[in-house]
């Protein structure tokens, strides 16, 4: 896919640091990356490595203890809560393992939450929310409670919430974490034709089969890049080719 010379996320010797009493511990070292518009990003390494760390730093959870980070071109260290809540609502759709939704709302309002701090009116919330929920295959699914629905399909249900708002980003934590093979494989062509589409993705995972989707795997290693390169066996799949 093509990208342009301007990186979406920029970020430059990022540390994290716990004080714990007298010691100190290292979550990320000196981590220093750029990510571009229409990548396929997948982060990886085993518990430990920072990888959790670096998601919650890039999806502006977490500030690091110093260090560079420009997201689209403004720097994040200047940035105050409410410019950081900001661009968490709009900027970044975050997809959770456990898929975070509220278990007596309907697919619809689920998926129009972060629409509700956006200030749309009622009825443009409802058809974003409803073109978007048909955009991921849930469009018969609508009025559906995450109980009356299947792991997978709750998981498309928190895949059209974080598009609802046309993020510049998906930030996807362990997506496939609960869900079984044929389910998670299904998720990933997902994933990979809205990537298709022109989205940027950055996967978190310690899943090899699920960090062969992405066209680049950065691979951590005590919170340090221990190698970052493209995927050339990348593993192509379509929804369309289920």
């Amino acid at each position: 896919m093509e990208t342009n010379s301007h990186p979406l996320i920029d970020i430059g010797n990022i540390a994290k640091i716990y004080e714990m009493g007298a010691e100190k511990v290292y979550a990320l070292r000196d981590v220093t990356l750029r990510i571009y518009q229409n990548e396929y990003v997948a982060i990886m390494g085993p518990s430990g490595s920072g990888k959790s760390t670096l998601m919650n730093v890039l999806g502006c959870l977490d500030t690091p203890t110093h260090g560079k980070y420009f997201f689209n071109g403004e720097d994040v260290n200047d940035m105050d809560d409410n410019d950081l809540a900001e661009i968490r609502n709009k900027q970044i759709g975050f997809v959770f393992q456990t898929f975070n939704l509220l278990p007596r709302a309907t697919a619809q309002k689920n998926v129009e939450l972060p629409l509700v701090y956006s200030g749309y009116s009622a009825s443009k919330r409802a058809e974003k929310a409803n073109k978007t929920l048909e955009d991921v295959g849930l469009g018969d699914r609508t009025d559906h409670k995450p109980s009356e629905l299947s792991g997978g399909q709750r998981q498309r249900v928190a895949v059209a919430r974080a598009l609802v708002t046309n993020p510049a980003i998906i930030l996807a934590d362990e997506p496939t974490g609960n869900l079984d093979t044929k389910t998670g494989i299904e998720i990933m062509s997902l994933f990979n034709d809205l990537w298709e589409k022109g989205n940027t993705i950055i996967v978190v995972t310690h899943e090899e089969e699920v960090a062969r989707h992405a066209n680049r795997i950065i691979r951590l290693r005590d919170g340090l890049v221990e190698n970052d390169e493209i995927n050339e066996g990348r593993i192509n799949t379509s929804a369309s080719n289920h």
